[in-house]
C-alpha cells in the first residue's frame, strides 16, 4: 500500500493513535490528527510525536474537517456513528481501523483472535507456543502493542499473533488473518453495539475475506460462537472441553488432543496446564488449535502449554496476608468473565466488583455464585445495581466503598484464614480507571499496603 503524500485524518490520539500517527509520518503521508480532548489534555499525547510534521484539529469532531482527507484511521475508543465520520463515508471515502492499515502495509501471516472473554490469555498462549517454535513472533493488537507498530516492523517469515476486539473489527474491509478464532460470544459493549446481533456480527466479520486455504476456530461449546460456522468460507477447526470432535482439539480420559480425520495425537494432560479454571483450559484448546492449523508441532504446542504461567490481570495470584489469598482478575470487564473467575475458585470468596456500566445484565452473574461468595463489596458506577442483584438472591453481606483502598481494608476484615478476596469487577474501568490494568495496579498496591500494616 504506498501512501506516501496522502492526507490521513487520524481519529482519536490513544496508544493505536499515536503510532498510526508514527507510522504513518515514516512512510511519507500527510497526517492531521482529530480528537474531541483538548491541547490541554492531551499534552502527553502530543509531547509523544513532538517534531513530527502533523496538523491538529483538537477539541471536537468538526464535519467540515470530513472534506480534507483522502482517507481516515479511526481509533477503537471512537464511535463509527460520529456526524464527520458519516460524511466522510458517504463521499466514498475510506474509514478504517489501525487493524486494518496494518494488515496492508505487511506481508506478515497473522493468528487473530477475538471473542468476548479469554482474548488476552489466548493470544499470549498462542503467541508463546510459536516462540517455542523459534520463529520469530510479534503479539500485538488488543493486548497492548497496538498491531501497526507489529506490522511495520515484521518481516514476511515472521509471525503477528493479534488480539482483535469488536470495536477494531468495526473498521476493516480487507483484513484477512490466515488463521482466526472465536473463543466465545456473551453481551457485552451493548452501550456502543445497541443489540447482541450486532455485537455477534461484528464478532464474526474476522472470517468475512478468509478462503479454502484459511483456517476458523470455533468453540464447540458455545452456541453463538460455533453458529458461525455456517458463514464460513475457511476451513473449521472446532475445540471443546465437554466432547470428542471429529476435527480439532478436544479433552479425552484426561489429556489434549487435537484430530483431524482418523488421526489423533496427544498434547499434554489437562492437569499439567499452570492457569486455573475451565475456562483456562478452554483457552489452551483454542491456542492449541490455532497454532495446529499452522503446522506447528504437537511437542512444541504441548511444552508451552504445560509452561505458560498466564497474564497479569487474570486470575492473578498477588499475595497471602493472615491466610487469605488475594487475586488480581481486574480483566473481569463484564459479568460473564467474572462468572468464570469465581467458577475457577476452590475456597470461600469475598468478592469486590463493580466499575463502569456497559448496560450488562447482573442476575445472572450473581445466580452464578452458588454459596461460593460469602461477602461482596461493590465500588463505582454500577455499585447500586449490583446491590439490588445481589440482594435478589438472598446475599445480604454487602458493603459500598469509595475507592479501592477502601475495598480491599473492607474485604479483609470478611475474610477469614483459607479465604480469597477476589477482584473480578464484572464492569468496565472508565469510571474510575484509564484502563482495567490501572485498577489491577491500585488493587496490587492496596494488598501491598494491607501486607505492611499487617
Amino acid at each position: 500500500m504506498d501512501i506516501r503524500d496522502k492526507k490521513v485524518l487520524v481519529i482519536g490520539l490513544a496508544v493505536s493513535g499515536l503510532q498510526t500517527v508514527k507510522a504513518l509520518h515514516g512512510l511519507g503521508a500527510r497526517v492531521r490528527v482529530n480528537d474531541r480532548k483538548s491541547e490541554a489534555e492531551l499534552k502527553e499525547a502530543i509531547s509523544a510525536i513532538k517534531g513530527l510534521n502533523v496538523d491538529y484539529v483538537l477539541g471536537g469532531h468538526p464535519p467540515e474537517l470530513a472534506d480534507w482527507p483522502d482517507f481516515a484511521v479511526i481509533s477503537p475508543g471512537i464511535p463509527m456513528d460520529i456526524p464527520m465520520v458519516q460524511r466522510i463515508k458517504e463521499s466514498g471515502r475510506e474509514v478504517i481501523s489501525e487493524v486494518e492499515l496494518a494488515y496492508r502495509l505487511t506481508g506478515t501471516p497473522i493468528v487473530a483472535i477475538t471473542g468476548t472473554n479469554g482474548k488476552t490469555t489466548t493470544t499470549a498462549l498462542t503467541g508463546e507456543i510459536f516462540r517455542r517454535l523459534g520463529r520469530n513472533t510479534h503479539v500485538a493488537g488488543n493486548i497492548g502493542t497496538p498491531l501497526i507498530d507489529a506490522a511495520v516492523f515484521s518481516q514476511p517469515s515472521d509471525i503477528l499473533v493479534a488480539e482483535i476486539s469488536s470495536f477494531q473489527l468495526e473498521g476493516i474491509r480487507d483484513f484477512k488473518p490466515r488463521a482466526a478464532a472465536v473463543l466465545n460470544i456473551t453481551p457485552d459493549h451493548l452501550d456502543r453495539h445497541k443489540t447482541f446481533d450486532n455485537y455477534k456480527a461484528l464478532k464474526a466479520r474476522i472470517f468475512q475475506n478468509q478462503g479454502p486455504d484459511d483456517f476458523a476456530v470455533l468453540n464447540a461449546d458455545e452456541p453463538a460462537a460455533a453458529s458461525l460456522a455456517d458463514g464460513c468460507r475457511a476451513r473449521v477447526l472446532y475445540f471443546s472441553r465437554k466432547r470428542i470432535m471429529d476435527t480439532g482439539a478436544f479433552v479425552e480420559k484426561g489429556y489434549i488432543i487435537i484430530k483431524r480425520g482418523k488421526s489423533s495425537e496427544r498434547i499434554c494432560k489437562a492437569s499439567d496446564l499452570r492457569i486455573l479454571g475451565d475456562h483456562n483450559l478452554e483457552n489452551a484448546l483454542a491456542a492449541a488449535a490455532l497454532a495446529w492449523s499452522m503446522e506447528v508441532p504437537v511437542k512444541a504446542i504441548g511444552d508451552a502449554l504445560k509452561s505458560f504461567e498466564g497474564v497479569e490481570h487474570r486470575l492473578e495470584y498477588v499475595d497471602t496476608v493472615n491466610g487469605v489469598v488475594y487475586i488480581n482478575d481486574s480483566k473481569g470487564t463484564n459479568p460473564d468473565a467474572s462468572a468464570r473467575a469465581v467458577k475457577a475458585m476452590d475456597r470461600p470468596i469475598v468478592l469486590i466488583a463493580g466499575g463502569y456500566d456497559k448496560g450488562g445484565d447482573f442476575d445472572e452473574f450473581v445466580e452464578s455464585f452458588d454459596d461460593k461468595v460469602k461477602g461482596v463489596v461493590l465500588l463505582g458506577a454500577t455499585a447500586e445495581k449490583l446491590k439490588s442483584s445481589c440482594r435478589r438472591v438472598g446475599l445480604n453481606n454487602i458493603y459500598m466503598v469509595k475507592n479501592m483502598r477502601e475495598a480491599v481494608e473492607r474485604a479483609a476484615l470478611m475474610a477469614k484464614e483459607g479465604d480469597a478476596v477476589l477482584l473480578s469487577p464484572a464492569c468496565a474501568s472508565w469510571d474510575m480507571y484509564k484502563n482495567f490494568e490501572e485498577r489491577g495496579k491500585d488493587f496490587k498496591e492496596a494488598v501491598g499496603m494491607l501486607r505492611r500494616n499487617t
